[in-house]
């Protein structure tokens, strides 16, 4: 996916979820820049998908509110998923957009059931809009 395009599409997310002003960061990486920053980070090894740095988190999240963080995906994590589901590396790599996106304003899956469900529901909305 070219980089205008994934600029295009991370601002039709960033005003369907109302932050047209907001910023973030659009890292693509390899397996082992990921594998790297996944266990640096969450303690966990061999690569991931996505990654979301959130920068209005912790003592000194209140300084720049329209910076959202950092979204890493890993272009050959990517690109396999989309093999396995059928589906283009474009579209998997919108969908993992989506994913970082989310986490940047607060959505987070691993905060139960409830919660995974909502996170699931407006990326589905989300990446729809996308296509």
């Amino acid at each position: 996916m070219e980089l205008g395009k994934i600029e295009t599409k991370a601002r039709k997310i960033l005003n369907a979820l109302a932050c047209p002003e907001s910023e973030l960061s659009v890292v693509l990486v390899d397996d082992e820049q990921m594998s790297s920053l996944n266990w640096q980070y969450r303690r966990r090894q061999g690569p991931t998908n996505v990654l979301a740095f959130a920068m209005r988190e912790g003592d000194f999240g209140e300084i720049s509110t329209e910076l959202l963080g950092d979204v890493v995906i890993s272009v050959p994590t990517a690109k396999r998923q989309s093999e396995e589901a059928g589906i283009s590396l474009d579209n998997m790599i919108s969908r993992l957009l989506v994913h970082g996106i989310l986490h940047l304003v607060g959505f987070d899956h691993e905060q139960g059931e409830e919660a995974a469900q909502e996170m699931e529901q407006r990326g589905v909305q989300l990446s729809a809009m996308l296509d």
